[in-house]
């Protein structure tokens, strides 16, 4: 990993959920080297911790914002959050 660690919990709306937003994640999560966690929310949203070097963050909040085909993102709204929260791989969990 370059540069600075960092964490942020993302929440992402639109229609994020029944596209493969999870698996996509998890995918591009893993390809930058970060850890944490996806999950699908009640509300139709998705959840993710990310974790990682700030250049990798950076990028994967970017890509949020195109998703995997068939998504169609309205807002990701990062917070930030604490790298020792991130699991040492990144995970599926709901």
């Amino acid at each position: 990993m370059s540069g600075s660690s960092k964490a942020v919990h993302v929440h992402v709306t639109g229609r994020v959920q029944g596209v493969g937003f999870r698996v996509w994640t998890q995918r591009e999560a893993s390809r930058l080297g970060l850890r944490g966690w996806v999950r699908n929310e009640p509300d139709g949203s998705v959840s993710v911790l990310i974790a990682g070097s700030n250049e990798a963050v950076a990028k994967m909040l970017k890509a949020f914002w195109q998703g995997p085909s068939g998504a169609g993102v309205r807002r990701v709204e990062p917070k930030p959050a604490d790298p020792s929260d991130a699991p040492m791989d990144f995970d599926i969990t709901g």
